[in-house]
This record gives structure tokens, C-alpha cells and sequence, in this order.
């Protein structure tokens, strides 16, 4: 599946750049510094952990790596095109039964998460008065693996993996000051039905060093917040990671 996500993305690059040509293209990379924090309570026995129980975060902060690419063309019918990766990290105690194997004096459970989400969007406002304005949706593929061991006697019990992909829908609003190289920006993917509910929202600023005219590199610090909030029955997983984040940008 990560393979066909990968293909998808590069295909719609490919597309997009076979359709116009582009009047802008940016990308920045960098570490989020994330505190995780929440629990997962399932019955069914599904999940990455393959759960019967209950796992509850250590709340064990992490630096994550992440990169973002923006594509920008003239066509007005086309959506543009955002790509961005962040990988997302955690670890706890878990009770219950995780893959059939009962854990009768607890283990302890490490998830690692990937993310890819694939955002097309329309430009509202374009720098317009200095303002921007984006509008769009994000089909968020989050893939995520999980290694278990037992508290009694701390070998590896469990390994498993889950993967699935949530639409959401995408806002950014970005105001650069004129005649300097400072800019600030926030951006927010959410969805709700009521009962559940998930969101991905960061706040940053920047500043762009006016080199030379073709490529412009810039540096960004934000704070970033994503919150999974979900209720299926008697199943629930409620988990935050949030922090602050630092990056290299650059433009052309």
C-alpha cells in the first residue's frame, strides 16, 4: 500500500507538471518535537496491536521528521497540489490480549505511524493585499506499526500493522509582510461526524532570504497539533501529538 501511495503522489506530480507549467514550487523539512498523550480502548481485537484491552500512552516526547511540497501552476480548473510526510511515535502500557496472546501482568506497546497526505486545493486569495488563502481536501493515508512486549519477562510478543485513509477537509491562511522576508501561516485538515472526531493544525512563521531570484531559501517554526478522536461502539482511541516544529524551506 505504501508503494501504491508513493506511485499515486509521484503520478500526480507527474500529471501536474505534464498540464502546465508552474508558477511556484516550495518545500521545507525538518523535525516536529511531539508529545504524545491519549489511550486506545478495543474490544474487537483489531487495530495495529490487534487489541483486546486497553493501551495508554507514556507521554514520552520525540523529535519526528517531516517534509512538505507545495505546487503551485496557472491552469484555473486544476487543483494545485500540497504533498506532505510527518512520522509520528509513541509508547505505553498495555493491558488485556493484543494478536490472541494474553497479557496477564501487562506489557508495554511501541507504535510508529507514517502519514502521507495528499492535498489538492484551490488558491481563494493569492497573495492578494498580502494575503493567501487555500481551500481543499487532504486524504490522509496513516499506516501504523506495532511491537508489544511482556512486562514479565520483556521479550517481543506482538508485532502488527494497520492502515487506513481519512478524508478531511483543508484550510491555510498565509499573510506575508510587505518588503520583508517574514511571513506567518496557519493550516488546519479536520473532519467530524459528532461522535468522532480528527484534526491536523499547525501554526508557524518564516522568513525568506532574498538570495537570487530563482531559489530562495527560508527557514520556519511553528507548533503543530493533531488530535484522533474516535468512537466506534464500545471501541475508542483518544490520542494527541503535539509541539513545536523547525525546518529549511526553500522556493523557487
Amino acid at each position: 500500500m505504501k508503494k501504491l501511495l508513493t506511485s499515486l503522489c509521484v503520478a500526480s506530480a507527474l500529471a501536474t507538471v505534464a498540464s502546465a507549467d508552474f508558477l511556484r514550487v516550495e518545500m521545507g523539512a525538518g523535525g516536529w518535537s511531539q508529545t504524545p498523550s491519549g489511550y486506545i480502548d478495543r474490544k474487537d481485537g483489531d487495530g495495529a496491536l490487534s487489541l483486546n484491552g486497553k493501551y495508554t500512552s507514556a507521554e514520552k516526547e520525540s523529535t519526528e521528521f517531516y517534509v512538505w511540497a507545495l505546487l503551485k501552476h496557472p491552469v484555473p480548473l486544476l487543483p494545485n497540489l500540497r504533498l506532505e510526510y510527518v512520522s509520528l511515535s509513541d509508547e505505553g502500557p498495555v493491558t488485556g490480549s493484543v494478536g490472541g496472546f494474553n497479557l496477564p501482568q501487562g506489557g508495554y506497546a511501541k507504535i510508529d505511524t507514517d502519514q502521507y497526505d495528499i492535498i489538492p486545493y484551490y488558491n481563494i486569495l493569492d497573495n492578494t493585499f498580502w494575503i493567501t488563502l487555500d481551500l481543499g481536501l487532504d486524504l490522509k493515508y496513516i499506516d501504523a506499526q506495532s511491537d508489544v512486549t511482556e512486562n514479565i519477562k520483556n521479550t517481543s510478543i506482538y508485532s502488527g500493522s494497520d492502515s487506513t485513509i481519512v478524508p478531511l477537509l483543508y484550510a491555510r491562511g498565509r499573510v506575508q509582510l510587505p518588503i520583508t522576508g517574514l511571513g506567518a501561516e496557519a493550516d488546519i485538515k479536520y473532519i467530524t461526524d459528532g461522535d468522532s472526531t480528527v484534526y491536523d493544525a499547525r501554526a508557524k512563521v518564516d522568513y525568506t532570504f532574498d538570495i537570487t531570484p530563482v531559489i530562495q531559501p527560508g527557514i520556519e517554526v511553528g507548533y503543530r497539533i493533531e488530535k484522533i478522536d474516535v468512537v466506534d461502539g464500545d471501541d475508542k482511541a483518544n490520542l494527541e501529538y503535539k509541539g513545536v516544529y523547525a525546518g529549511v524551506m526553500l522556493r523557487f
